[in-house]
């Protein structure tokens, strides 16, 4: 009884989860990324060069947006004519940027990104403790296939495939489960990995860390009660994120007294578009960013602002 009921359960989380995975949409950038129908005539219009990267500059001037492209350019998907947002990617197989974008799964036939990266997460979790279930229970019986202890009939050959099946996937959901704990724990995405993000003043691969603790609370929310549900429970709106790098982009708007300051140092400001109240309160605790200010301190000096040019990035 007590197998069967365990067995049930892993059984319907793994299904909720996968279900949750496959059919919840990516999400995409709101409205305010999109150019303006004029934006879009003088970009057209306008030859490349600097005249179309003062369009992008004008564009993006109110925007929460940090990274650049390799050359320094403001990420700009000419497929959605939109200002990609931070961490924003573009889906050749979707054909549609999708915000915090991990990867493309042929497995769930679905992009992984910021609306369903914690169903994922617990789809992985959980097939990989179904797995682990199945080839526990099944151990004893594969031992008496090997030892003759199991009667002669077409069943124990059910018994040795179940158990080999349930092994299979157990090391090799144990390795993507182990590798996407890991990329929480440093909030990162698999593109982030291969490619860090380019912030205005260098690449920096830790850019969106902020500790473990609050690095964990970005994917699965403050609620605890709802981490181990796939329900949604994430921080944040998904088009900005806070960062360790917290010395105010001059391409930026100012920062209006009293909106978006999050910390009582006057140097840890943040763009003028404030961040949600879920995410804002991940930058509160001052001390955590001591060390971080520190660094972007030293790298600040002598680097001077790389003329922007104009860069599809897909």
């Amino acid at each position: 009884v007590v197998c069967l009921v365990a067995y049930h359960i892993f059984f319907m989380l793994f299904v909720w989860s996968y279900w949750k995975t496959i059919f919840t949409l990516p999400m995409n950038p709101s409205k305010e990324f999109h150019l303006s129908y004029s934006d879009k005539e003088s970009l057209e219009r306008e030859p490349r060069g600097e005249s179309q990267q003062e369009v992008l500059r004008r564009a993006a001037k109110d925007l929460p947006i940090y990274t650049r492209t390799m050359s320094g350019a403001i990420r700009y998907c000419d497929r959605c004519h939109l200002v990609k947002p931070d961490r924003c990617h573009h889906c050749s197989v979707c054909d549609k940027c999708i915000l915090k974008m991990d990867h493309h799964c042929p497995w769930v036939n679905n992009c992984v990104g910021f609306s369903n990266y914690k169903f994922f997460l617990l789809f992985l979790a959980y097939s990989l403790l179904y797995c682990l279930f199945i080839a526990a229970t099944d151990l004893q019986y594969f031992i008496k296939f090997w030892t003759n202890g199991l009667p002669d009939t077409q069943a124990k050959f059910h018994i040795m495939f179940l158990f080999f099946a349930a092994a299979m996937f157990s090391v090799s959901l144990s390795s993507l489960f182990g590798y996407h704990c890991w990329l929480v724990s440093k909030n990162k995405s698999t593109l982030e990995v291969f490619r860090a993000p380019i912030f205005r003043h260098r690449t920096d691969k830790n850019g969106f860390s902020l500790g473990f603790s609050k690095n964990l609370r970005q994917v699965f929310g403050d609620e605890k009660k709802y981490w181990l549900l796939p329900v949604f429970s994430s921080l944040g709106d998904g088009c900005s994120f806070p960062t360790c790098l917290v010395n105010q982009d001059p391409e930026q708007a100012s920062t209006p007294v009293g909106l978006n300051s999050t910390s009582k140092n006057e140097n840890h400001l943040f763009p003028a578009k404030p961040l949600r109240d879920s995410q804002s309160h991940l930058l509160t605790d001052t001390p955590s960013w001591s060390e971080s200010s520190t660094k972007a301190e030293k790298a600040k000096v002598g680097m001077s602002n790389p003329a922007l040019t104009m860069e599809n990035e897909t």
